[in-house]
């Protein structure tokens, strides 16, 4: 039994420096080690399923931001060609509005141009009248002195109405007569190529 005492002490003994006295641990082997391991993959595995959702779900923020740019931007945009729309229509109101103001002013210049013209016309026409019942007669004479009152009294309607007016009655002999009118727009053609051809010489 004594033996049997000794041995017991003796594997006691062995097994005492195995464990640590200092608190330090020490690497275990066999089983324990796969164990380990497999703490080890599973933790790893856990850490990337948690990069994974952080990095899924920063790119769903990235991509929730960037919609909510192109938002903004498709809204910016349309705001601003809104802007510019109506700064074009308010300018084109204005140069048609300038182009109007415009055309009325050159047709009242020509009004009075076409008047001056068929007074001037009238006293050409008066002035010779006599000269005409000298050489044709007095029945050619005051065939003359007819026309001279018929271009005065033009001459003084033509200044009494506005360029509206005779607009309006231009259409209206259009519309009763449209082959005297075809023939009166040649004759006055013809007459305005002839002066501004003399006015050129």
């Amino acid at each position: 039994m004594a033996e049997s005492s000794t041995t017991k002490s003796t594997a006691t003994t062995k097994k005492t420096p195995a464990k640590s006295t200092k608190g330090s641990t020490t690497k275990s082997s066999g089983p324990k080690k796969a164990g380990s391991s497999n703490k080890t993959g599973a933790t790893a595995k856990g850490a990337d399923s948690n990069h994974a959702a952080e990095a899924k779900s920063r790119f769903n923020a990235a991509l929730e931001e960037a919609k909510a740019g192109a938002a903004a931007l498709r809204n910016e945009a349309q705001t601003r060609a809104g802007a510019y729309r109506e700064q074009a229509s308010g300018k084109g109101e204005a140069y048609t509005d300038k182009a109007r103001t415009r055309a009325s002013e050159l047709a009242s210049d020509g009004k009075k141009s076409v008047s001056e013209g068929l007074v001037s016309l009238s006293h050409v026409v008066s002035d010779t009248a006599t000269r005409i019942d000298e050489r044709f007669g007095e029945e050619y004479g005051d065939y003359a002195r007819k026309a001279s009152r018929s271009l005065t009294e033009t001459s003084a309607k033509l200044e009494e109405k506005s360029v509206e007016e005779l607009g309006e009655d231009a259409r209206e002999f259009v519309r009763k007569s449209p082959g005297l009118a075809v023939g009166l727009a040649a004759l006055a053609g013809f007459l305005f190529a002839r002066m501004f051809r003399g006015s050129r010489d």
